[in-house]
């Protein structure tokens, strides 16, 4: 087998719910993150793109349609180019990330794209069909922007809690005070603002066109502790987790390009980083959020490294409270995890966080000279997904 390497990546700001982007379709927030991609790769033949597989956790709406497929075409791809969309919720652009480099390694392929996209905005309400016809009484749309909907009732219900109260579970389970994850909150706001400020998101982001967003749109530089404080638990009454300490609802896309060794030439560019380890985990559903720690563990053996060789770790902030379990479990330097901001400032678009962490742990690393690194990422109804990468320079 050859081995799978990251050779750019892509990702448009990300937006608030009801934001900037929240005029902009999944499928062209998809395109415009491939072709932002794709643009910085100008000797590449677009033909030469063996698949695009692409991550989307919702399509429920316009992005129904294998939005894969959808942003191949509207980024003007021959159509020769096949694509593929898959849903793992939160994991799902991740997932996609890890499928390409097995199909480089494998030898199926020797260029592949990866990739994925969320709206929460426009994710629409949907209504059941009735069990017959002309039923009597009212119907109730439901939601589909996150979280359970249209529960199988035979599900045990500790199982279908919602994401809130299930981090609540795990604050109860390692006791992590209110605190100590606004704290990581702040932290999150502030290293997102200053890597802004310093330029290292210059060269990951693209524009999207007939929006007028350049930077994330949920980052706040002028968050404060005391003001953190004063936000009331959205959970529990006396829960605590806040809007402030959890990542918020987000529209974004991102994409990473995938070859072997030997697709230099053809990329006209040298790798920025080996995958050189993944991992999979799953426990019970409502304990989702701790299960990056056997998802990374599993990455790092399968790398044959351990983490005391690890110098950068990229972990997808979906809750503060999982956040600090996690990085506790692992028993790693704190500083080392999400330095450049993560999903609480960033945003947490679910599709696209996967890419868009692996995208940031490479440039981390290429920027550093240090070699290894992880990325993981938490993801609904009790599973989790990581990369090991190795920096190539």
């Amino acid at each position: 087998m050859t081995a799978s390497y990251l050779y750019g990546a892509a990702r448009t700001p990300f937006g608030r719910f009801g934001g900037a982007l929240a005029g902009v379709r999944p499928d062209d927030l998809a395109a415009t993150a491939l072709s932002g991609l794709l643009d910085r790769f100008p000797a590449l033949d677009r033909a030469a793109i063996a698949d695009v597989v692409w991550g989307c956790a919702n399509q429920a709406g316009e992005d129904n349609r294998n939005v894969g497929r959808m942003a191949v075409l509207l980024a003007g791809l021959p159509v020769t180019v096949p694509a593929t969309t898959v849903n793992r919720l939160c994991g799902s652009s991740l997932d996609a990330a890890m499928m390409a480099s097995r199909s480089v390694e494998t030898g199926d392929a020797d260029v592949v794209v990866a990739g994925g996209v969320e709206s929460m905005t426009r994710a629409p309400w949907v209504l059941p069909k009735p069990d017959k016809a002309f039923p009597v009484g009212n119907a109730t749309a439901v939601s589909t922007t996150l979280g359970w909907r249209l529960v199988n009732e035979r599900m045990p219900a500790e199982w279908t809690v919602s994401l809130g109260e299930a981090n609540e579970q795990l604050r109860d389970r390692f006791g992590i005070d209110r605190e100590r994850q606004d704290e990581f909150a702040l932290r999150s706001h502030l290293l997102a603002h200053a890597a802004w400020e310093e330029g290292f998101y210059d060269d990951l982001v693209v524009p999207v066109p007939g929006a007028v967003l350049t930077r994330d749109e949920g980052i706040r530089a002028s968050s404060t502790l005391e003001k953190l404080a004063t936000l009331k638990p959205s959970f529990r009454p006396d829960g605590a987790i806040t809007a402030g300490n959890a990542s918020p609802l987000n529209d974004g896309a991102a994409a990473v390009l995938i070859g072997s060794e030997a697709a230099a030439a053809q990329i006209g560019s040298a790798p920025l980083a080996r995958i050189a380890g993944r991992g999979a985990a799953a426990l019970e559903p409502q304990m989702f959020g701790y299960a990056p720690v056997q998802a990374a563990d599993r990455a790092l053996a399968r790398a044959g490294i351990s983490w005391d060789d690890v110098s950068a770790v990229e972990l997808n902030e979906a809750f503060a409270v999982q956040s600090l379990a996690c990085v506790d479990a692992w028993k790693i330097d704190p500083a080392i995890v999400n330095a450049k901001g993560g999903a609480i400032a960033i945003g947490h678009p679910l599709g696209a966080s996967g890419t868009r962490i692996l995208a940031t742990l490479a440039k981390r690393l290429t920027d550093s000279g240090d070699r290894w690194g992880v990325a993981a990422i938490c993801i609904g109804v009790g599973q989790a997904l990581a990369v090991v990468l190795e920096n190539e320079s």
